[in-house]
């Protein structure tokens, strides 16, 4: 199904088709290094990825993470979208795109879009987002897209610190 279009880009809701390219996503070592070991190593393991990750947040919140494609091939190269983590009172937005898509302002077309789609569509009042303290790329582009640095958070007690940004309308 799709959610969103921009000029190069079409952004779906995940399924268990998807599983090899999330397989190939959560894999890559920037993937690891920045967002972390999700424990997916085969296609079982990225089918539940989904299943119990995006599409649940599909059913539960209405909204999720989204498979990014470029809109001339179909081709996969990220995941961007919105998630309602536990730990955090606010929605945040989040992706993850394969490096050979970086730097081609990909991420920031799909950001905006998202963005968009959170305060436009789903009336959300304020969006945040979390990054690693050495993530230099993702800081840049969550700038780029209005966010503000509020301050260093834990989301989970025995985790290092992340970086918290953050907006509202």
């Amino acid at each position: 199904m799709i959610v969103l279009e921009t000029e190069r880009l079409v952004l779906r809701r995940l399924s268990s088709d998807d599983a090899e390219f999330i397989l190939e996503l959560l894999n890559q070592p920037s993937f690891l290094q920045y967002i972390g070991d999700k424990g997916v190593r085969n296609n079982d393991d990225a089918v539940n990825y989904i299943q119990t990750g995006p599409v649940a947040s599909y059913e539960k919140c209405g909204f999720g993470l989204y498979l990014v494609e470029l809109k001339d091939s179909a081709r996969p190269i990220g995941i961007c979208g919105l998630l309602k983590r536990d730990s955090l009172p606010d929605v945040d937005v989040g992706f993850a795109l394969l490096p050979d898509y970086w730097s081609r302002g990909y991420a920031f077309e799909a950001a905006v879009a998202v963005m968009n789609y959170g305060k436009e569509v789903l009336g959300l009042r304020r969006i945040v987002a979390i990054t690693s303290l050495d993530n230099e790329a993702s800081i840049s582009l969550l700038e780029k897209i209005g966010l503000k640095f509020e301050g260093l958070i834990k989301l989970v007690e025995d985790k290092p610190e992340v970086r918290l940004f953050g907006t509202c309308w």
